[in-house]
């Protein structure tokens, strides 16, 4: 009965036909993947490699969404990715440095926009999510301390995780803030009831970018965090190192010329000062030996009227004294 209704739909509808057949149409499949794939790398300089442990379908449609605009969100078999990837090798050799990031769940964001601000709109994508027995945790879950809200017959539950509590008000009461789970630990039986008995969801899922790929070069997304004025504090103290090792080396480059010239200008401005030499530079320093009250005049003023101010105030705290002394006596002796 089966086969007549198959050959039914056959003679009405022969793209039928190709659905029924699942090698062609698997190979069909991969045919177009391969060349999307290879379309992308080819039009898009730049992009993400991003994990996508633990996200759900409808997630993924949302970040789909979210990024239409900005760029494009590709999933697929590491083993089809490696694949499709060598074969364009020869067409485009940096794309070899790909290879090795290949690997677990993984996916790809292309995208020609600023990495940055792509980035944050995949970062910004995350839903919570309850602890699940098995799972490696992405951060420390602490429990603060709390009512929990629960009666006195779970008592023995938290005794088994060490947890100190006490019965207050007919519930139970955690005393102290409990680190429960540390980062990248396997979460246990135990920890996930708790926290589900608690209703806390202390995960957040998402996209995570595992490297960034841009114009040939491959680099962890900490780099993305790098400002303009971090690169010029490094280019600084870097041309500070290399001044400091040429002046000790006594090998003049373009970063030690500038201190060498003043350094100079210093020896011979010594030079004049015990001889009979002068010039512009030395003529200022000769000026300063002959008469360095010339040089203290600016100071001066600002000198003279704290100098100025502090008589008036000792006088005028000397007449306060007095008058109090003056009250004090009354007109009247020790004896009268």
């Amino acid at each position: 009965m089966n086969l007549i209704w198959l050959f039914v739909l056959k003679s009405f509808n022969p793209c039928f036909t190709n659905l029924t057949m699942g090698r062609e149409d698997r190979s069909t499949w991969k045919a177009n993947y391969f060349t999307k794939l290879l379309s992308l790398l080819d039009e898009y300089s730049k992009c993400f490699i991003v994990g996508v442990d633990n996200v759900g379908s409808k997630q993924m449609q949302t970040i789909r969404h979210s990024l239409r605009e900005d760029a494009v969100l590709l999933m697929g078999k590491n083993t089809m990715i490696r694949k499709a990837i060598r074969s364009h090798i020869d067409n485009n050799p940096a794309l070899e440095k790909l290879l090795p990031h290949i690997k677990s769940n993984i996916g790809f964001v292309f995208t020609e926009k600023d990495l940055v601000d792509i980035r944050d709109k995949i970062l910004d994508n995350k839903v919570q999510a309850p602890a699940r027995a098995g799972a490696l945790a992405p951060c420390d879950v602490k429990i603060p301390a709390q009512n929990t809200g629960l009666g006195p017959e779970k008592t023995s539950f938290f005794q088994a995780l060490s947890i100190p509590t006490k019965i207050s008000k007919g519930t139970i009461e955690i005393l102290n803030e409990i680190h429960l789970i540390k980062k990248n630990d396997k979460v246990g039986a135990s920890e996930a009831t708790l926290l589900n008995m608690l209703n806390i969801s202390p995960f957040t899922y998402g996209l995570v970018i595992r490297q960034v790929y841009d114009s040939g070069t491959v680099f962890d997304p900490e780099i993305l965090d790098i400002t303009p004025e971090d690169i010029r504090m490094r280019f600084l103290q870097g041309v500070r190192n290399v001044a400091a090792v040429s002046l000790s080396i006594g090998y003049p480059t373009l970063a030690s010329v500038p201190h060498s010239i003043v350094n100079g200008l210093k020896n011979l401005i010594s030079v004049a000062l015990v001889t009979d030499i002068d010039f512009e530079a030395a003529s200022r320093a000769k000026e300063y030996l002959k008469d360095p009250s010339k040089f203290a005049a600016v100071a001066a003023p600002v000198a003279a009227s704290g100098d100025a101010s502090a008589p008036a105030a000792a006088a005028e705290k000397k007449e306060e004294e007095e008058e109090e002394e003056e009250d004090d006596d009354m007109g009247f002796g020790l004896f009268d």
